[in-house]
């Protein structure tokens, strides 16, 4: 007997935290690498952001009257604090990410009703809160120095750096990121090529040897990751696929047009969160469109808005803003795109024998 494969005769094994789990795990290379790249700093604040969700969440369960243990180890918080964590610069203070996690749960999804009810993706919000009332924490950013190197911060050092703020290699350290430091340059009347010159190294660029977030600085990690998750069918490609095409697009025509002030589409690419933004943020099933048409809209604003913001924008990335906006859309979206019903045709019409 062949399987079933079309609605409504579906039925997926694969439970909430299983889709969970496989995220984090396709997470865990570029994680590692930040890990790796940014030292005990960025180790100790990926702990701290994930204790805090994780308490949050508890505490948030047991105060709406609902049993904490199964939904606490569904993954859904842990994920949330992971995708936050490795939105930050790795090496922000502990505050940073305890505020962040504890806004995140509590007021990106409890306040909707939990899990699933959300409207907007609570990593994002938590991100955006912390930009907007701690634009210096969230945008000092560190050059790689790799775990074990001689100038790389020991362990307890480490803990110096994320729970006092001191360390004797942090200020020597501190680095802008590509994105940042290119609209810096451009207040300062100075062309593209020269901000561009001994900053943007692209063989070192690709492997996500520059400042940056702690996560979202591999390309190559989150695109194989990303791959990962289509090939197991946690997500589908359309989302991803649009979101690039978004940024592809106006970044190669504007380049095109004026390439002494236009950023082309490789910097786009491989520096910022468009990566981590593409396949594991703007791909939440609950606060995406439904069908693949309208998952091709939602996409496609999400890497237009982060190409505008990029560009024009008083901030230098632009993805946690054009995710929770388009957000804001889906209603709209799954409205207007929305999926053929069993034994109907595509005007919601009866199919008649």
């Amino acid at each position: 007997m062949n399987p079933p494969t079309h609605a409504p005769h579906i039925h997926l094994p694969t439970d909430i935290g299983q889709i969970m789990n496989n995220v984090m795990l396709a997470l865990i290379p570029a994680t590692l690498l930040g890990f790796w790249l940014y030292g005990w700093p960025a180790i100790n604040l990926w702990l701290v952001c994930v204790l805090a969700a994780l308490a949050t969440e508890a505490l948030s369960l047991y105060l709406r009257g609902l049993t904490v243990r199964p939904t606490l180890l569904d993954g859904s918080a842990m994920l949330t604090a992971w995708l936050l964590a490795l939105s930050l610069p790795p090496w922000a203070p502990w505050w940073i990410a305890v505020i962040g996690a504890v806004f995140a749960l509590l007021v990106g999804k409890h306040v909707f009703g939990g899990l699933g009810q959300n409207v907007f993706n609570p990593a994002m919000i938590a991100r955006v809160v912390l930009l907007i009332s701690f634009p210096v924490e969230m945008t000092t950013w560190v050059a790689p120095v790799p775990l074990g190197s001689e100038q790389a911060p020991h362990f307890l050092e480490g803990l110096a750096i994320t729970f006092t703020g001191s360390g004797t290699s942090f200020d020597a350290l501190t680095s802008a990121s590509l994105l940042g430091h290119v609209k810096t340059e451009f207040t300062r009347g100075i062309d593209l090529q020269t901000a561009l010159t001994g900053y943007f190294i692209p063989h070192e660029a690709i492997w996500g040897w520059h400042s940056g977030s702690l996560g979202e600085t591999s390309a190559v990690l989150l695109l194989l990751g990303g791959i990962v998750l289509i090939v197991k069918r946690i997500i589908t490609w359309h989302i991803p696929a649009a979101m690039l095409i978004g940024v592809l697009l106006p970044a190669v025509l504007m380049h095109a047009l004026n390439p002494s002030h236009y950023l082309g589409l490789v910097p786009h690419l491989l520096h910022g969160g468009l990566m981590l933004g593409a396949f594991f943020i703007a791909t939440d099933p609950v606060t995406s469109p439904n069908t693949a048409i309208g998952q091709w809209v939602f996409g496609c604003g999400c890497g237009l808005l982060t190409y505008i913001i990029r560009t024009w924008g008083n901030y230098p990335e632009g993805v946690a803003f054009a995710v929770l906006i388009m957000n804001a859309t889906t209603p709209v979206i799954d409205h207007y795109f929305r999926p053929r019903i069993y034994g109907r045709n595509r005007k919601g019409e009866a199919l008649l024998p």
